[in-house]
């Protein structure tokens, strides 16, 4: 059954891996979420509200700026689940045909599963270092934090890129 751009609508069940990114992701945020309504109370009025490149705090605002982390993160990670819901809307190489198809669709899917949890594990490790920070439970993320989020980032994305581009 074709639908966009010609392309056939499979039905692939979600892998191990996919569901195991999902536990991990989902756990993370539901986690900081229950720690930041834990601690709620006891947070002062002043909180990180963002960090420079280096993982310094350069601006702090009302501890209810840290709603939006989970409200972000679980809106990004609402419309990557739309998207990897439909892997036959993504981007692919014009040599996508029937026979070579479930592979691509399996493999992008499985890339956008990962990049929505690491979105969600990201989100959380940055609310609870700024709920850490004021109540004196951690000293800021330092200069690691940027290029492990890049890395954490990168390396699923280039890995996907070489595991489509082995697809015949």
């Amino acid at each position: 059954m074709a639908n966009y751009l010609g392309r056939p609508k499979l039905k692939i069940p979600k892998t191990k891996s996919e569901w195991f990114w999902d536990v991990i992701g989902y756990l993370c945020i539901l986690g900081s979420i229950i720690v930041l309504l834990y601690v709620w109370k006891t947070l002062p009025d002043k909180v990180p509200a963002h960090y420079n490149a280096a993982g310094k705090v350069d601006r702090w605002g009302s501890k209810w700026e840290l709603l939006i982390l989970p409200f972000v993160g679980l809106f990004i990670a609402l419309l990557l689940s739309i998207i990897e819901k439909f892997p036959e809307i993504h981007n692919y190489p014009q040599r996508l045909n029937e026979s070579n198809a479930e592979q691509f669709y399996l493999q992008s899917r499985k890339l956008v599963n990962q990049l929505k949890n690491i979105s969600l594990i990201l989100f959380s490790l940055i609310l609870v270092e700024s709920i850490s920070i004021p109540l004196g439970w951690g000293g800021g993320f330092g200069i690691w934090f940027l290029p492990l989020a890049l890395i954490g980032f990168g390396l699923p994305i280039l890995f996907g890129i070489m595991r489509l581009m082995r697809i015949k």
